[in-house]
């Protein structure tokens, strides 16, 4: 039966929509006016390497057996829907007509599935070691998520590296790293019913006969997607130097002792939380990917070209770590080079009478 999903993000999100499309479901991608004109002439096209291929495919949304369709958010019918998928950017929760629309998705009571790096404050909550910490600071707009039943919350690690082409349409993604969506189950089994549908579904997916990359695997435990965190730590935001930003590659490799006790701390942190090891992903087998990533994060990426906000997974788990008692000094630089970065461009910006 083809299921109906709201995905929030056209970017990202179009990597989740085209393997949810091969697998003959219907996804309607909430994006600006712009971008969903362009989706809804054109369709979208993401580019991933099969394995044993020497180069990218293109897949069209248009050659696909789903049916894809973008709209901006103050457009958006929620009575057709039987998930959301929250793909944006964090801070982007922020904008006005977006924040309207996850006032009324909360209240639909319908399921998300987040593939934010940045967790969903109501996810956390659903961890009892979190529950009662204070976290707010780390986010743009906490107030976003304060209508939102934690149990319809859930989160997928966003493993999967992509990006935008720059010299390309906003409806195109090119997949760097095609590893998988693994997402922790929501509390009503109904829901976890979906999820494991949909999981099935792109497990069949076939193209020439071939096996398609980027699965979505559910898991029982809240804590797998946790495992990001220390891929994030390590290197996604030590890209961010006080003067150009670095690749992920050279942000890993450049100590590798450094990036491994990095890595073992925010480990040893989400163990303290309650995960267990195997939620963990082995220090080396990050390094090994680390290598093919020669880009710097988009985190990186985004404060290099001005943002003033970007996603703050690192402030996130610095104030975990201090609430449990377990600081890192090399997170807190981290942290301090980010806060730095991005006061620069809020001084930058607004430098007074011109």
């Amino acid at each position: 039966m083809a299921r109906n999903i709201l995905i929030l993000g056209a970017s990202y999100g179009s990597l989740l929509a085209t393997k949810l499309l091969m697998a003959g479901h219907n996804v309607t991608l909430v994006c600006r006016k712009n971008t969903a004109e362009l989706i809804n002439r054109e369709g979208t096209e993401v580019r991933i390497k099969l394995r044993d291929e020497p180069t990218h495919r293109s897949i069209f949304s248009r050659t696909l057996p789903g049916t894809l369709d973008a709209t901006p958010p103050h457009e958006v019918d929620l009575s057709r829907y039987d998930l959301v998928g929250l793909a944006m950017q964090e801070p982007q929760y922020t904008n006005h007509t977006i924040r309207v629309l996850m006032i009324k998705i909360a209240e639909a009571k319908l399921p998300c599935l987040s593939i934010m790096n940045m967790p969903p404050l109501p996810y956390l909550k659903r961890i009892p070691a979190l529950a009662n910490m204070d976290l707010e600071e780390a986010y743009t707009n906490p107030r976003v998520w304060e209508r939102f039943t934690p149990g319809l919350v859930t989160l997928c690690s966003p493993d999967p590296q992509a990006f935008r082409p720059p010299e390309e349409g906003a409806n195109v993604l090119h997949v760097g790293l095609p590893t998988n969506f693994k997402a922790a189950i929501f509390e009503d089994e109904k829901h976890n019913a979906l999820l494991r549908e949909l999981e099935r579904d792109i497990d069949a997916v076939t193209l020439d006969g071939q096996d398609v990359p980027v699965k979505l695997k559910v898991f029982d435990s809240l804590f797998v997607p946790l495992a990001k965190w220390s891929m994030l730590l390590t290197g996604n935001y030590r890209c961010i130097t006080p003067s150009d930003p670095q690749s992920i590659r050279n942000a890993v490799h450049g100590d590798l002792a450094r990036s491994q006790s990095i890595y073992d701390h925010v480990d040893a942190v989400a163990r303290r939380l309650g995960a267990d090891p195997k939620d963990q992903v082995p220090f080396e087998k990050y390094a090994k990917a680390a290598e093919s990533l020669l880009k710097p994060s988009s985190a990186a990426r985004a404060v290099a070209s001005g943002a003033p906000f970007i996603e703050r997974v690192d402030l996130l788990v610095k104030l975990i770590s201090h609430q449990l008692g377990m600081p890192s000094p090399e997170i807190d630089r981290t942290v301090e080079i980010v806060d730095q970065k991005l006061n620069e461009k809020i001084v930058v910006s607004g430098s007074g009478p011109q």
